[in-house]
């Protein structure tokens, strides 16, 4: 397995403790009847609670544009320096971005968010 395929696997993990982080947050914040229910009348979460459920859904779609990339890279064994950094820096990238967005921190938040972008968008390129 690839040094990238682990790093994914790595991502795919973060995601699901993004998502775990995020469901406590919000259990704090209205307790377990309401998350047990539908949620129909919930309503948006605000706070530390809402930052993070947003986190965690950009977590998922860049996972979702993450992957294809690096198992393109897989599938054609493609592998160098410039994709294995790529790929860490997403990580990292990922990593920054949920625990600067609970942060409230707008503009560093942003550029993380973007930092994890290029980097995939480089593995796409790569991958052609």
């Amino acid at each position: 397995m690839s040094s990238e395929l682990s790093i994914l696997a790595l991502a795919g993990l973060w995601t699901m403790v993004t998502i775990l982080i995020q469901v406590l947050a919000a259990f704090g914040r209205v307790g377990l009847v309401a998350l047990a229910n539908p949620r129909d009348d919930l309503g948006p979460l605000d706070g530390v609670a809402g930052r993070l459920d947003r986190a965690q859904l950009n977590s998922v779609i860049a996972l979702a544009l993450f992957a294809p990339a690096v198992l393109l890279l897989a599938v054609q064994g493609v592998s160098t320096s410039g994709t294995l950094l790529a790929a860490q820096l997403f990580l990292l990238a990922r990593i920054v971005y949920v625990a600067i967005y609970a942060a409230g921190i707008p503009w560093l938040r942003t550029g993380v968010w973007m930092a994890g972008f290029l980097a995939t968008a480089y593995l796409y390129v790569m991958a052609l």
